[in-house]
């Protein structure tokens, strides 16, 4: 039987029209649902292209969709007819916040783009997520997670410094325009409170990657030196690089000097502090690769798991080297409540943790819904 109880979650009372698709729109809307928005996904007729993108698949719908589309009623029309259109309309009668990724000029050409409605609609939050903004050399252009990579000097940076241009092995320049789009929407909202009046909020791919550039770009105004790919190296800080154990590899991250006394210490290396070249971070940093022969050598039949224990214990920060599974499994990962179920959904859960309104699971993935909730009652259903 359903059961309606009160919504503690942040936007609560928050009505999101999630009319986006792929992933860096869908992410945001799934984030503002874990913190109480309602949100419904208005997909086209097909669904959504990710629905597409496996295996692994269940019931003929992707992993990968049902990674970003948890607490979501979803529904489908079709913008290029007039009824997906009015539909469209009478649903933003009642919205706080519409995502939309089209591509530039779509919207508009439909006749329901941000200019046509704006003054329809002037509390309205229209967050749009696009690969390169609606103007300028690039503007209105498609824009892809791997190709924004490729572009923003993302992929310059990530490999072996011996090796080729890397992307970064998940769609990190989409996740992080998701945030971003979220960030904006909040800020948004924070200025409706003030204003009465809502606002366009862009978040683009190409800003997003550029973003990320910390602290190459840093680096880069103050020398004018091109950065170069490390490794898993940091360019600026050592040892914050992987070793080589007897049983895989083991990440420190030694950010100081007091961190670096006490590793040595523990490893038995305990008069390496007073060698010239590793006294302080800008020589470790300089003489890098002989510390690192110095430590492989040292640390080569040690336990990777034992010797990031007994660090992590001695307030020096390190780890073992995780595949996948190990760290969904990992015993702190369910202390964290980082992996949510919902029935026979599992997925990924909120980061942030509120202490008085913390996030929600309400909606598994492919939950119908065709109109908002009661914005009087802001209550949702345990039946899911």
């Amino acid at each position: 039987m359903s059961q309606t109880i009160p919504n503690p979650s942040a936007l609560a009372g928050i009505r999101v029209l999630d009319v986006s698709r792929i992933l860096g729109g869908p992410f945001c809307g799934q984030v503002l649902g874990d913190h109480g928005a309602d949100v419904l996904k208005i997909e086209p007729p097909q669904g959504d292209d990710t629905r597409t993108w496996g295996p692994p698949f269940r019931d003929a719908v992707a992993s990968y969709y049902y990674g970003l589309n948890r607490n979501k009623r979803i529904q489908h029309l079709d913008f290029a007819t007039e009824a997906g259109r009015e539909k469209l309309l009478q649903l933003l009668e009642q919205a706080d916040v519409l995502i939309e990724n089209f591509k530039t000029g779509t919207m508009e050409k439909w006749g329901i783009g941000y200019a046509q409605l704006q003054q329809r609609f002037p509390r309205l939050i229209w967050c749009r997520v696009s690969g390169f903004g609606s103007d300028g050399p690039l503007g209105a252009q498609p824009g892809y997670d791997a190709a924004v990579q490729a572009l923003s000097g993302l992929m310059s940076i990530n490999g072996e410094a011996d090796g080729e241009p890397l992307r970064v092995g998940l769609p990190v320049v989409d996740m992080v325009t998701g945030l971003n789009a979220v960030i904006g929407v909040l800020v948004a909202l924070q200025a409706r409170q003030r204003t009465g009046q809502g606002q366009l909020v862009e978040a683009a791919l190409y800003d997003s990657g550029l973003s990320l550039l910390h602290p190459h770009a840093a680096n880069w105004f103050m020398s004018g030196k091109t950065p170069q790919r490390t490794g898993n190296a940091h360019p600026n800080i050592y040892p914050y690089d992987t070793v080589d154990t007897a049983t895989g590899p083991v990440f420190l991250a030694i950010g100081n000097d007091r961190q670096f006394a006490t590793f040595c210490c523990l490893v038995g290396l305990p008069d390496l502090p007073e060698d010239a070249r590793f006294s302080s971070n800008q020589g470790r940093s300089i003489h890098r690769q002989a510390l690192k022969a110095l430590l492989q050598s040292h640390l080569a039949s040690s336990n990777a798991r034992e010797l990031a224990d007994a660090l992590m214990a001695a307030g020096v920060p390190a780890a073992p080297v995780l595949d996948v599974a190990q760290a969904l499994n990992h015993a702190h990962t369910q202390h964290r409540e980082m992996v949510v179920r919902i029935g026979d959904y599992q997925g990924l859960g909120a980061p942030v943790k509120l202490s008085q309104t913390p996030a929600s699971y309400r909606y598994a993935p492919l939950t119908q819904g065709g109109q908002f909730l009661p914005s009087e009652t802001d209550v949702y259903s345990t039946d899911v």
